[in-house]
């Protein structure tokens, strides 16, 4: 969006908004490092999050606790405090907002209750993607959440910068612009691997295929023997070479 001329302010929090003019531009006030700051825009829009609509439910009745934006806190079995009452899909809080992820859950606790089931949906190992123009896939824990998780001294973080064949007969698109790929992985269980994210084009067709191997354990030495298919994004997930602290920039030449 910058490349495209899209002006962005950092870290900076809008403080008022005001529209002396009915047809004009609204002046927002920011505060930005400190400092006090106005700008006139077009559109200000507002991402707020979500909540859920629970409260027609009368849950309260039957002793269970809703949190501010309508959402329940669950345990590991998806029971609210009251343990005869589950709670599935967007309506847990601080959980993920997905709908495989909720039909997963359901058929989980189905079989739990009713036939016999043991497993529990893992939450951690969940592959999503955002679909924005260059897409960003993840599954597994981010690099922060592994470092409390896990240690921060007991995580390696391998990435590396790239571009896609594709991108280098495109005339309009910088030469510095680059795709990226982190891998996160646990030094005190073979480097497995615990975390990917990648920003590049076909994002979720990559990621896909990787939750299978973080499903299964996958390893670093593991990826590192695999052999990649060139030319391909995908490849740029297999060998790499230097991990943040070795190398912050890992930026690829070559082909």
């Amino acid at each position: 969006m910058a490349d495209h001329h899209t002006k962005f302010i950092h870290e900076a929090v809008p403080t008022k908004l005001e529209k002396p003019d009915a047809d004009g531009k609204i002046k927002v006030t920011f505060n930005q490092g400190g400092e006090e700051k106005t700008d006139e825009f077009d559109t200000v829009l507002f991402a707020i999050g979500r909540y859920a609509v629970t409260d027609g439910l009368n849950l309260a009745a039957a002793g269970v606790v809703a949190e501010k934006n309508g959402k329940f806190k669950v345990d590991d079995e998806e029971r609210t405090n009251v343990p005869h009452i589950h709670a599935i899909g967007d309506v847990i809080y601080d959980q993920l907002e997905l709908t495989p992820v909720a039909i997963k859950a359901g058929a989980l606790l189905s079989r739990r209750l009713f036939a016999g089931g043991t497993e529990k949906m893992d939450y951690v190992n969940v592959a999503t993607t955002v679909f924005s123009p260059l897409e960003y896939g993840c599954v597994g824990y981010s690099e922060e959440g592994a470092k409390a998780k896990f240690g921060a001294e007991n995580i390696s973080c391998y990435h590396t910068g790239f571009q896609p064949l594709e991108w280098q007969f495109n005339k309009y698109r910088p030469e510095d612009d680059l795709c990226y790929v982190k891998i996160i992985c646990n030094k005190l269980d073979s480097l497995r691997v615990v975390g990917y994210h990648i920003l590049a084009p076909s994002a979720g067709e990559v990621t896909q295929g990787v939750a299978i191997a973080i499903k299964c354990g996958v390893t670093k030495a593991q990826l590192d023997s695999t052999v990649g298919i060139h030319p391909t994004v995908a490849e740029d997930s297999i060998g790499l070479q230097y991990t943040k602290e070795e190398n912050p920039d890992a930026k690829k030449t070559g082909c």
